[in-house]
């Protein structure tokens, strides 16, 4: 089963793919495009020229995986360009994207944020004693 957590590297292939090629074909899209591994546990998307479809292989250590979307209407309305042959999104990111949504408009909180640190004071009152059903028996 694919499990997305919010640690997943997520890259997604900025140029369409031709969706008649397998899971084969896209490990080596993998490979010599994006120039990542396919069988490192991340997730690979790609969709097709039309843009009403999404195919997603990730390995999952037994073997890949090879999900397919294909829009009832209309074409996705964001996909990353760039320079480069790959963008990395966030797991959270991938969830918007797939649903159809526009992931650079996402309002969702950074992967990972310092907590404030507050100053605290050890307990001043006196300890309570143990709940009956807590205390030893024979005591």
């Amino acid at each position: 089963m694919i499990q997305l957590t919010p640690h997943m590297r997520v890259l997604v292939a900025v140029a369409p793919v031709d969706f008649r090629a397998g899971i084969d074909a896209l490990a080596a899209i993998c490979r010599q495009r994006l120039d990542a591994d396919p069988f490192g546990g991340g997730l690979f998307v790609f969709t097709n020229r039309r843009r009403n479809a999404v195919r997603v292989l990730v390995y999952d250590g037994n073997g890949f995986w090879l999900c397919h979307k294909r829009l009832s209407s209309g074409h996705l309305a964001y996909w990353p360009d760039g320079v480069g042959p790959a963008s990395a999104l966030q797991a959270c990111e991938l969830q918007v994207l797939l649903m159809g949504g526009d992931p650079t408009q996402a309002k969702v909180p950074p992967a990972w944020r310092r907590l404030p640190v507050v100053a605290s004071r050890a307990p001043t009152s006196p300890r309570m004693p143990a709940p009956p059903h807590a205390r030893a028996v024979g005591a």
